[in-house]
């Protein structure tokens, strides 16, 4: 089972592939990193070595216990590079993954080449706060995992897809298979991770070149939570995929990836 200690415990964590430079892609809030394997590792690790891992107390991931934040979880990603003796790597991340990767990049710069911040904010408005409060509340009065999952669904695709009703029954087979990859508990921890995120006033200071990515019917996080990260940080690019929402890349796998492909390609052998 590869379990790499970051620190008094230890994250579960999958390398596929092999090239310079690595690349970290960080889940996002309720997520497992096995998310990344049917449509985005196939295509990343065919010229690069890639990485995958669960935050704490995810899957197989070690929960050391108590409440934790983005900066904390941002810890717990440089101390996995650390111990997959990797010196600097480009990170993608999404929601709560993109939220940890602009800590990466603030607290750890010398270990983050690129960025790529996908469907995430700097810091919550009133919406997503009721809303990251309804669904502790869900899970707080024990609701179903099935119907969670087709709550963060509703958020999550575009209603294109959602009419789609094989892939919508695929995507909740899938959430539903081995049940929720994480306890009630580390989920609300998660949520209280995403309300007390606030990186925005910081965001001037991260210098990687950055791709901020998203779906143009993403309403979760709309397409102004990224144009505010694109504008804050000093010659980031901006991309809005024109299918798909939050979810954007399953919705639309092959063109995000050969973005993000495009995007970490460019200049590699320079740096």
């Amino acid at each position: 089972m590869p379990l790499y200690d970051v620190g008094g415990y230890k994250l579960y964590a999958e390398v596929h592939g092999d090239g310079d430079p690595p690349l970290l892609l960080i889940m996002g809030l309720g997520g497992s990193c096995k998310g990344w394997l049917p449509l985005q590792v196939p295509e990343f690790s065919k010229t690069r070595k890639t990485v995958i891992f669960d935050n704490r107390g995810v899957g197989e991931s070690e929960d050391p216990g108590g409440p934790f934040s983005t900066p904390e979880l941002a810890d717990d990603a440089a101390r996995l590079l650390d111990a997959l003796e990797v010196e600097r790597a480009d990170v993608l991340g999404s929601f709560l993954g993109g939220m940890v990767a602009q800590h990466l990049a603030l607290r750890h710069p010398e270990r983050v080449r690129k960025l790529v911040l996908v469907g995430t904010f700097a810091r919550p408005d009133r919406k997503r706060r009721l809303l990251l409060d309804q669904w502790k509340t869900m899970i707080a009065r024990g609701m179903p995992l099935e119907v969670h999952v087709q709550e963060r669904l509703l958020w999550g695709l575009q209603d294109e897809t959602l009419e789609q009703t094989e892939v919508v029954d695929a995507m909740m087979r899938f959430f539903e298979s081995d049940g929720a990859p994480l306890s009630d508990d580390v989920f609300l921890r998660q949520c209280d991770a995403c309300l007390g995120h606030d990186a925005h006033d910081a965001l001037r200071d991260i210098h990687q070149p950055t791709l901020v990515m998203c779906g143009r019917n993403d309403m979760l996080t709309p397409a102004r939570f990224h144009r505010e990260i694109a504008d804050e940080i000093e010659g980031a690019r901006l991309v809005t995929l024109t299918y798909g929402g939050h979810l954007v890349a399953a919705e639309s796998a092959p063109r995000f990836n050969e973005v993000v492909i495009e995007f970490l390609d460019e200049d590699a052998r320079g740096s």
